[in-house]
């Protein structure tokens, strides 16, 4: 299929969904992954690895910003993105990941007991948005490829879309040198039209690579849908490595806005739509502030201890000023 040109304008989009913390990942129940996460990263890393200081965004340098579970995180002293200062080498990290994911999808963790309400506040809002771009950009009967870790509950839900065919990469084929093809069948095509980027790049321990090797699965003028969590957003800012939600490997990379569109330039991709569509940021600040005490600022304070308007309010705020700690991201290959 013929992709249209279309003019060079970034969107931002808003969106009016909201749901509690509660419903897709309640912060006490969270704890109990967290912690698997915290555990097998370590054993992983005993084994050997690699440091890293130089920003996986915009290749600046970084300084030591702080320890999270004995791990350290460095800061780019260019866009302020946050990421692991150490990571396992590849085979053994993306066995990390496809072994997190697992656990992630279990019956032992938090995402099995609000299953149903991750696919209607989560999955399927991230599909809606999946197709209006589409439809935007003129692009109908997509093929489509998902990145995934290991097995992923939106593959399912992307399947049931207004689009051609429906694929999965391992995350770790896109990174290997070794084996930088796509395993494709008969059925499968050359290039994609589209490929949906879940968090990916916030787990990857080199995603320039993930994501030159994502432009040559997908046509030129094709798009990626990116997600990822961003150390720009309100409550990145505000909690820091307190921020329960930061931690290894799912969070190897926190990227922010800056950098995050540093990444995407200088790896062959035009933006045309960077948001952050975040409903979260308020509840995670005040749900963090019932666990510890947390030092805010005197407006601060009297913000998250306003009435519930004015909570929903600022969110909004966030949403529209691209402050969220979410970010979505469409972008088109250019070349």
């Amino acid at each position: 299929m013929d992709l249209p040109h279309m003019e060079n304008l970034v969107r931002s989009v808003e969106t009016s969904v909201t749901f509690p913390l509660s419903s897709v990942k309640p912060l006490e129940d969270f704890r109990i992954y967290r912690e698997y996460c915290i555990d097998v990263t370590r054993e992983v890393l005993t084994e050997g690895g690699r440091s890293r200081t130089v920003c996986p965004a915009c290749e600046a340098d970084s300084e030591a910003f702080g320890v999270v579970d004995r791990f350290l995180y460095q800061r780019c002293s260019g866009c302020g993105t946050l990421f692991l200062g150490a990571v396992a080498n590849d085979p053994e990290w993306y066995d990390l990941l496809k072994s997190v994911c697992e656990r992630r999808n279990s019956s032992s963790t938090f995402d099995s007991r609000v299953e149903r309400s991750r696919i209607e506040n989560v999955y399927a809002p991230k599909k809606e948005w999946i197709e209006n771009t589409l439809r935007l950009h003129g692009i109908h009967e997509a093929n489509v490829l998902e990145a995934v870790s290991g097995e992923s509950p939106f593959t399912s839900i992307l399947e049931k879309g207004a689009f051609c065919k429906v694929s999965c990469v391992g995350e770790r084929e896109l990174v290997s040198a070794a084996d930088p093809t796509v395993p494709r069948t008969e059925n499968e095509p050359d290039l994609w039209d589209v490929v949906v980027m879940l968090e990916s790049l916030d787990r990857s321990t080199d995603p320039a690579t993930m994501l030159g090797e994502v432009a040559a699965r997908v046509r030129t003028g094709g798009l990626i849908f990116v997600t990822a969590l961003v150390a720009s957003g309100f409550d990145i800012v505000n909690l820091g490595l307190r921020n329960m939600y930061l931690h290894p490997p799912d969070r190897t990379n926190c990227f922010s806005m800056a950098g995050l569109e540093r990444l995407l330039e200088r790896t062959g991709y035009s933006p045309v739509e960077i948001s952050t569509p975040g409903v979260l940021d308020v509840e995670i600040v005040n749900a963090h502030r019932r666990l510890e005490e947390i030092t805010l600022s005197p407006f601060e304070t009297a913000l998250l201890d306003s009435d519930q308007d004015t909570r929903e309010a600022f969110q909004i705020f966030l949403q529209q000023n691209r402050m969220s700690s979410f970010a979505r991201v469409v972008a088109r290959r250019s070349s």
